[in-house]
């Protein structure tokens, strides 16, 4: 696994990568906290449980030293690129190979159903559930959408509670507000 960060406005977000059958897949954004450094993520933990992972199988690659040449730091250098331009309102979807494996059927079926929510447009879990055709489970789908491991590329940050207040976010309310504030400008 090819690991980097790079910054999204004053936070720093890590990016993880890997060639998967030879096809290089993103397998992970995530946000770090304030001082906390890539190897300190929470987002390794259920990595190496999934893929069987140690320390050693995690490669830190500065976003600088990254080479186009290479499928997964090409991924990398293309998934920075669209950050920024999502950042700077130039970029409302994303377009990269994402590898799925982290979640259950279950938590894909929700991943998904986030990426049917238009730049801009909030929905609540309530409605999330009743996309998914599962009306009652919407405890259930926030969970699943808490449990995304593709942060701002799948828009778990557009959905909010049924009385409009934001509701969770795994990376924290601050930046669940700045990505909603970027589609709203």
């Amino acid at each position: 696994m090819i690991v980097t960060t790079t910054s999204f406005a004053q936070y720093k977000l890590l990016l993880i990568a890997s060639a998967v059958s030879q096809e290089a897949k993103l397998v992970s954004l995530d946000w770090l906290a304030e001082g906390e450094v890539w190897y300190e993520s929470k987002s390794l933990a259920p990595l190496k449980k999934c893929h069987n992972l140690c320390d050693e199988d995690f490669k830190f690659i500065n976003k600088n030293s990254l080479s186009k040449e290479k499928p997964v730091d090409a991924l990398l250098l293309t998934t920075i690129t669209q950050l920024d331009q999502y950042l700077a309102g130039e970029r409302q979807q994303f377009d990269m190979t994402l590898d799925w494996s982290l979640g259950t059927p279950f938590q894909q079926s929700v991943w998904r159903a986030l990426q049917q929510i238009p730049y801009g447009q909030t929905i609540s879990y309530a409605q999330l559930a009743q996309n998914i055709s599962k009306p009652t489970a919407y405890r259930a789908v926030a969970n699943a959408n808490g449990k995304n491991p593709f942060s701002i590329i799948i828009p778990c940050h557009r959905v909010v509670a049924s009385d409009g207040s934001l509701g969770g976010y795994t990376g924290g309310l601050d930046k669940k507000r700045l990505l909603l504030d970027i589609e709203r400008n």
